[in-house]
């Protein structure tokens, strides 16, 4: 969906695929984060595409990026969420999940999941909650987290 565009305090947001910036968010996902260590640039642009991306921008510069797999209807998975560290502690985090949040395609979803080793007080300010134990086992997974390894050989 083109034309779902924010602004504040400079910043702006668009989910508009073709402004994301391919290279950045591959070299911060690849090296920086604990969750997609080596990640192809194929694997990132395929997920860019078929995903409802959001671009946070300072100026012309990408600088923060989250991705939602969803069906629009029912379901949404957000991941990939990061602001690049020389912007962080300026509350951009909270707008981008503001942001996420508003946006038209995705209200009225019955679930939404994501998984995170870190930031959980800043999802549960926006009524996420951690699963107990008895909920988690209705979840299952299938999780490979040596895939891009095996690509790269």
């Amino acid at each position: 969906m083109y034309g779902y565009e924010k602004e504040k305090d400079g910043y702006s947001l668009t989910t508009d695929n073709s402004r994301m910036d391919l290279a950045m968010v591959h070299q911060y996902l690849s090296e920086e984060s604990y969750w997609a260590k080596g990640i192809p640039k194929e694997v990132v642009a395929t997920s860019i595409e078929h995903s409802l991306c959001f671009g946070l921008f300072y100026e012309t510069q990408q600088i923060g990026f989250a991705r939602l797999i969803t069906d629009k209807a029912t379901f949404a998975y957000l991941a990939d969420v990061f602001i690049l560290p020389a912007h962080r502690g300026k509350g951009l985090s909270k707008w981008l999940l503001q942001c996420i949040h508003a946006h038209p395609a995705v209200q009225n979803l019955r679930r939404w999941l994501l998984g995170t080793r870190d930031a959980h007080t800043l999802y549960e300010q926006f009524g996420w909650t951690r699963f107990t134990e008895g909920v988690s086992q209705r979840f299952m997974q299938k999780h490979d987290p040596e895939i891009y390894n095996l690509k790269m050989s």
